[in-house]
C-alpha cells in the first residue's frame, strides 16, 4: 500500500460536472483530487463525442463538447486541481467524522474528508451489434464513437441505428462523406423530431440513403471493412458497399464498485437531498447524472448548480470552524484574487 494522499476533497468522475466543481471547491479554499477510469478528462464528452455540438449551456449558444471540457480546464487552473486518470475507485472506508480512506485499483490511497461522486452513470461500454466477427473490425472500420470527424472524409459511411447518436452523426457526417446511409430497423425513430426532419429531408434531397432493415454480417479483410449484408425489412438481402460502420445502439452503463460503498441505491442510481446533495452517507455526495431525486433532468447545466449546492455543504465539514459568507465573484475581491484576475 501506498503513502496516503491527503486531499480536502477526493472527486470521482472527470467530466464536466466534476471538473466544474473543483471551480466551486476552489473558490472556498477545498483542494480536489480527482479519480477517472478514462485515459482523459471530459467524461463521455471526451470520450465519446468530442466533436458534437452542444447548444445548452448557458451563455454559450454553441460548443462542442470537447471545447466546453477545454473551457472548464482552463476555468479550474487557479485551484491545481491534482488528476489521477486510468484509475478505479474500489474501495471507500470511513475512518473518522469526517474523514475517508479511498483505494483505486491502481494502488493509490486517498485519506479526504469529503467523497463526491461524480461518475455519470458509472462505467459504460456501447453496446455491440450481434454480428459475428465484428470485433475484428472495431476501432479500425468499425466505430462506436466519433472523435475526429475529419477521418470520415470523403468515405463511404453506414450510420446504424435510430436514436438522437445515429441522427445527431448523420446530420454531421453527411457534409463529410461520399455517401452515407443510415440503416434502422424500422420507420420509427427514438431521436428529437428535429432531428428526423432534418435527416428526411437530405433523404428527400438524394444526400442521405434510408434503409429500414439489421445488418447480418461484414465483409473485408485486415480490419478494413468494404461492405455489410443486410436484411431488410420484406425478407430480401441488400448489399451496402462502405469504408465505414458506425453502430449507435446505445451504451450499457454499469455502477460497478460504486454498487458495493454502502450507498442507498434507487434502480442504480444514488438518491440525494435536494439541499445539498448528500448521499445516504455523511460527507459523500452524488453531482450529475448518477444521482436521482424528483424532478431531475440529465443535463451538464444541472450538474453545474448541483456541485454549487454541494460545496456549500462540503465547506462544512473541511472547515468545521470557519464560518462561510456567501460572496459573489463579480464584486468579491478576495475571490477575484483567488481566480487571478484583479
Amino acid at each position: 500500500m501506498s503513502d496516503p494522499i491527503k486531499t480536502d476533497v477526493l472527486i470521482i468522475g472527470a467530466g464536466p460536472c466534476g471538473l466544474f466543481a473543483v471551480f466551486e471547491l476552489g473558490l472556498l479554499d477545498m483542494k480536489c483530487h480527482l479519480v477517472d477510469i478514462l485515459d482523459k478528462v471530459g467524461g463521455q464528452c471526451a470520450e465519446l463525442y468530442p466533436e458534437k455540438p452542444i447548444y445548452d449551456i448557458p451563455g454559450i449558444p454553441k460548443c462542442s463538447a470537447q471545447g466546453l471540457v477545454d473551457s472548464l480546464m482552463e476555468q479550474i487552473k487557479p485551484f491545481g486541481a491534482q488528476f489521477h486518470l486510468g484509475e478505479m475507485v474500489e474501495e471507500i472506508e470511513r475512518i473518522g467524522d469526517p474523514m475517508f480512506r479511498v483505494k483505486t485499483d491502481a494502488g493509490n490511497v486517498f485519506e479526504t474528508k469529503v467523497v463526491v461522486i461524480a461518475a455519470g452513470g458509472g462505467s459504460f461500454q456501447p453496446k455491440r451489434p450481434p454480428i459475428a466477427g465484428i470485433e475484428a473490425y472495431e476501432a479500425k472500420s468499425v466505430h462506436y464513437a466519433v472523435r475526429k470527424m475529419e477521418q470520415f472524409r470523403g468515405k463511404r459511411i453506414l450510420v446504424a441505428g435510430g436514436g438522437d447518436s445515429a441522427l445527431d452523426w448523420t446530420l454531421n457526417l453527411a457534409p463529410l462523406a461520399s455517401h452515407l446511409t443510415l440503416l434502422h430497423r424500422r420507420s420509427e425513430f427514438r431521436a428529437a423530431p428535429d432531428s428526423v426532419n432534418k435527416m428526411m429531408a437530405l433523404v428527400g434531397e438524394g444526400k442521405v440513403d434510408l434503409v429500414l432493415g439489421q445488418a447480418t454480417s461484414l465483409e473485408g479483410a485486415d480490419g478494413q471493412i468494404t461492405a455489410v449484408n443486410v436484411k431488410r425489412n420484406d425478407g430480401s438481402v441488400f448489399h451496402i458497399a462502405c469504408d465505414a460502420l458506425l453502430p449507435f445502439f446505445g451504451l450499457t452503463m454499469k455502477l460497478g464498485p460504486v454498487a458495493n460503498w454502502g450507498l442507498r441505491l434507487d434502480e442504480d442510481l444514488i438518491p440525494v437531498d435536494t439541499g445539498t446533495f448528500e448521499t445516504s452517507e455523511r460527507g459523500i455526495f452524488a453531482i450529475g447524472d448518477i444521482n436521482t431525486y424528483p424532478g431531475k433532468l440529465k443535463l451538464i447545466l444541472s450538474g453545474f448548480h448541483e456541485g454549487a449546492l454541494m460545496s456549500q455543504k462540503a465547506h462544512r465539514y473541511v472547515y468545521p470552524d470557519k464560518k462561510l459568507t456567501f460572496q459573489y465573484t463579480t464584486s468579491s475581491t478576495s475571490l477575484q484574487k483567488k481566480l487571478g484576475v484583479n
